[in-house]
């Protein structure tokens, strides 16, 4: 069983109380908008972090994270990306990946909004973190915990670190 910490948008800005809620965690997973290559190296230290960059990440940052990923964890294929969108109304190029090759679990940012919802028609689970940083319109900040075991996903639990 892996547990993950599933994280996005902290815009230069991380709560020390995201280390005390992943300190059970065995990867850490951050869907952009990370704002400095500090925080990436903050939360690097103290997990094995994956990551993609966002639409306010530099050259800084994406010259170390992709803009999206593609990777197996456990049994479970999982596509990671900051724009995704979200069941049904994806980003429009990211549809095209989802459609052509359906992942079970699709993650993405940006909206600062934190959603988890099933996608019936590709059998995906799709999950965006909210915000945890200060910067953006949402008015809490949010994290997610889950565990993948095997082909399941499951203990899920939503955090928040409080208001923006």
């Amino acid at each position: 069983m892996t547990r993950i910490g599933l994280i996005s948008d902290t815009h230069s800005y991380l709560d020390p109380a995201v280390f005390k809620h992943f300190e059970h965690c065995d990867e850490i997973w951050h869907a952009g908008d990370f704002g400095t290559l500090a925080i990436a190296d903050q939360l690097k230290a103290f997990k094995p972090l994956k990551g993609v960059y966002g639409n306010i990440d530099g050259y800084e940052i994406s010259s170390v994270y992709p803009l999206s990923l593609r990777w197996t964890c456990e049994e479970v294929e999982v596509y990671m990306t900051h724009i995704g969108g979200y069941p049904p109304r994806y980003n429009p190029a990211v549809k095209k990946e989802l459609t052509a090759r359906p992942p079970q679990l699709f993650i993405a940012g940006h909206s600062h909004i934190l959603k988890i919802i099933y996608d019936e028609k590709l059998n995906c689970l799709h999950m965006n973190p909210g915000a945890a940083g200060k910067e953006g319109w949402h008015k809490v900040r949010t994290l997610i915990t889950f565990a993948i075991d095997g082909q399941h996903m499951k203990d899920c639990h939503v955090i928040e670190l409080g208001k923006r």
